[in-house]
């Protein structure tokens, strides 16, 4: 496995100039995410998970929020960010985008020209027994349109849009077929030598690995490097973490497309936009490696970085905002330094005690 402390390192010497607070795992970089990604090295990010402005909420208190007066400026900004992530994110990288219902489909065509999108999810925000938030006060009489009670989760993976045929293959897939046509080998014969055969063709497993239609288990790539790299006409071959996407599901954790977790509650110091801790940990356990490099653009009060380091992964937070930043940095500091995080499968978001400031966790 491709060494991602190496990756960091990187990472730190390019932002080094803009970092305020610095961990063996975890970096808070103050500055315009925009402008500081540039500086990020190609291909050294495994998941970016980002939540940036939604722009038809027109929050003044996110900023950036009312930053366009019309739809496309908004899209142009956005697509100077997916350009930048094409770049850093590696081959077999994640990328998962918050999103407006509003804006969800518009950003969504905008991002498969550099992305596959892979799924559009549906964050439903059940409320907690007791809290009704804007949802319990408002006026439905007076509604001209349905209550906006949901956000979207957009994510892509590198390769092309519809690229589910052997004709437009994914990163993966292409990476397979060149390695074994490099070896010499047809589809038939990698499939003999490593038993995949299939019960209704002769090519098997191999050709719909080879295609992107789903991917070999570790055990099988283990097989396949061993056949190819014994032709003597391959090189070492990529670890099964530097190729395959991770896609790690909890059976007893949201696995459809339709999401359900409460929105974080208001306390003292909290971001508007903030996510739920259990939200995060969710994306960041299921589509990442321990030790993988998890980038937050739109870092606000450090949520996805926790989320990172408590489930042993390494973060790149960037924030704009003073205020946010220094929250970050305490709490990204305190999830640093507490051996007792060890991925919990529902944990609520940080909060902090209006006595206190020692950092509690729920």
């Amino acid at each position: 496995m491709t060494d991602r402390a190496i990756d960091m390192e990187s990472i730190r010497s390019a932002l080094r100039t803009s970092v305020v607070k610095d961990t063996a795992d975890a970096l808070v970089v103050s500055g315009d995410s925009l402008q500081k990604i540039e500086e990020i090295p190609s291909g050294s990010v495994s998941l970016i998970l980002c939540d940036p402005p939604y722009h038809t909420t027109k929050k003044g208190n996110i900023y950036g929020d009312r930053n366009f007066q019309e739809d496309e400026h908004f899209l142009d900004w956005m697509e100077r960010y997916a350009v930048q992530w094409k770049r850093v994110l590696k081959s077999n990288g994640t990328l998962y985008v918050f999103c407006s219902a509003v804006m969800s489909a518009r950003l969504e065509v905008m991002f498969s020209r550099y992305f596959r999108p892979i799924n559009h999810i549906t964050w439903s925000k059940p409320n907690a027994p007791g809290y009704d938030g804007w949802k319990g006060k408002m006026k439905k009489e007076s509604l001209r349109q349905w209550y906006p009670h949901s956000e979207r989760v957009l994510v892509f993976e590198h390769g092309t849009y519809g690229s589910r045929t052997a004709t437009r293959r994914s990163p993966l897939g292409q990476y397979l077929r060149d390695c074994r046509i490099a070896s010499g080998m047809s589809g038939h014969q990698l499939t003999g030598t490593i038993g995949a055969f299939g019960k209704v063709n002769h090519g098997g497993a191999v050709s719909n690995w080879e295609a992107g239609r789903n991917v070999p288990s570790r055990e099988q790539y283990t097989k396949i490097v061993s056949a190819l790299e014994q032709s003597g006409k391959v090189g070492l071959m990529l670890d099964y973490e530097d190729i395959v996407r991770p896609m790690d599901i909890d059976p007893k954790s949201e696995f459809t497309d339709v999401w359900n977790f409460e929105s974080v509650r208001p306390f003292r110091g909290k971001h508007p936009a903030e996510k739920p801790q259990n939200l995060l940990m969710h994306i960041v356990s299921a589509s990442s490696y321990p030790g993988d490099i998890v980038l937050d653009c739109f870092a606000g009060s450090g949520s996805t970085g926790v989320a990172a380091l408590r489930l042993k992964r390494r973060a790149v937070c960037i924030e704009i905002e003073e205020k946010w930043i220094k929250r970050a940095a305490n709490e990204i500091m305190a999830a640093a330094d507490n051996i007792e995080f060890a991925a919990p499968a529902r944990v609520h978001h940080a909060k902090k005690s209006a006595q206190t400031t020692e950092l509690l966790f729920t």
